[in-house]
């Protein structure tokens, strides 16, 4: 039983990463100008915590991409009253993270891409209690360090190396950000030019 959670878990993180970073591919495509300022702030500095921008971008592209729009279920263990409402013990719970990563009243834009919801005003990462990708509290994905860590390693090598580009007699307007309805999100098909710098 334990080898097989443990398979899953690796599978289901591949995933996301994986879907994580075409969302980012293609959002990179959509706003050339993100693209080159991420590109330029990877060459001022190879030191994360230097980078509030390149963190900001990530962040938001998991909060945009909305990869897991509802958790996975969960049962209360035990009778509870949450906001005037009973839920008995056993009962059968799906947490909806796009309410709070869509949530109006937590983002300025919460419907576009939006660097700048991770970013005061002089220009420092901030993190955000509505910032809820990999869920919260006891229940929050076991492999979301992990996933962190892939996915800053994985975009900022590509960006170093690449620009991303829409294939010739395609304009960054046809590219279509509307998600494939299912269990996880992910972009429609889409093709990519990467441009050696």
């Amino acid at each position: 039983m334990k080898m097989t959670r443990g398979i899953l878990l690796n599978h289901f993180l591949f995933n996301t990463v994986g879907n994580t970073l075409r969302w980012a591919i293609l959002l990179m495509m959509k706003y050339p100008e993100i693209q080159s300022k991420y590109f330029h702030f990877i060459g001022l500095t190879g030191h994360r915590a230097k980078m509030p921008y390149t963190d900001a971008v990530l962040h938001e592209c998991q909060r945009f991409a909305n990869i897991v729009p509802s958790n996975l279920p969960h049962a209360t263990t035990m009778d509870i009253t949450f906001k005037n409402f009973f839920i008995p013990k056993g009962t059968h719970i799906i947490p909806l993270l796009t309410s709070v990563l869509r949530d109006e009243s937590q983002w300025e834009k919460p419907h576009e891409f939006y660097p700048e919801h991770f970013l005061d005003s002089e220009g420092k990462f901030v993190k955000r209690d509505a910032f809820m990708p990999f869920s919260a509290g006891r229940r929050v994905c076991a492999g979301e360090n992990l996933a962190k860590m892939e996915l800053f390693l994985f975009f900022t090598n590509l960006l170093q190396r690449f620009t991303f580009q829409p294939p010739s007699g395609t304009s960054k307007d046809d590219l279509d950000l509307t998600p494939v309805a299912g269990i996880t999100s992910i972009p429609m098909p889409f093709k990519t030019c990467a441009m050696l710098h």
